[in-house]
């Protein structure tokens, strides 16, 4: 019996994250690990603040885990914590100017790894993946916040 195809598809982006992880960790400057580097990433491409649960729930970490990576980030400088205005026992997280420079020099330290990807795989191919990766990251991240 062959697996459905929906199977077949989150199998193939399951290795290539597994893969992607790897290629990424090996090149992480700072000391950083994949976990921090994605808390910056995720504020690079989103903008503003965040509480740590909100952090938790876009990263799929547990809060815990989440704290963690952020007081780590905090100790390297790379995110500010303050107070949330509106709830006084909350906290609002935001990236930091050297937080924007370690996820732009991490994303440089990749850059002949990811210039090799384009050149293996062609700009136009991959190109024309992210629509279909965005439709299928938008579906999940919806299946994910109506359970």
């Amino acid at each position: 019996m062959r697996d459905p195809l929906a199977f077949r598809v989150m199998n193939e982006i399951g290795i290539i994250d597994q893969l992607g992880t790897t290629l990424f960790e090996r090149a992480m400057p700072h000391g950083l690990t994949l976990p921090q580097f994605i808390v910056l990433n995720h504020f690079v491409r989103l903008g503003g603040d965040r509480s740590p649960l909100e952090l938790a729930g876009a990263i799929q970490v547990t809060k815990a885990t989440m704290s963690s990576t952020l007081h780590r980030l905090e100790a390297k400088g790379f995110v500010a914590m303050a107070p949330d205005p509106k709830d006084g026992r909350g906290k609002r997280v935001a990236i930091t100017e050297p937080g924007r420079r370690a996820r732009d020099d991490a994303v440089e330290a990749i850059a002949h790894d990811l210039s090799a990807l384009e050149t293996a795989i062609g700009a136009a191919e991959l190109k024309a993946a992210l629509p279909f990766l965005t439709r299928l990251r938008s579906f999940l991240d919806q299946r994910r916040r109506d359970e």
